[in-house]
């Protein structure tokens, strides 16, 4: 249960990743938040039932004009 006020997103919720960082360890690219989802610096992440979100990229990002 998150103790935030309000509560963060759970792990199922379409915004999940926008739940707080609980730990994080930068030198190996990663941290799990509130809601238990591991994310991943490459935008990738692992949910706590052990699917996988795999990377997503802006897609306009790689576009030039």
């Amino acid at each position: 249960m998150c103790p935030h006020s309000p509560p963060c997103p759970t792990a199922d919720a379409a915004d999940r990743q926008a739940a707080r960082v609980a730990a994080a360890c930068h030198e190996q690219g990663w941290c799990r938040l509130c809601n238990g989802v591991v994310r991943f610096e490459d935008t990738g992440a692992l949910l706590p039932d052990g699917r996988q979100i795999p990377p997503h990229r802006d897609v306009l990002a790689g576009r030039s004009s």
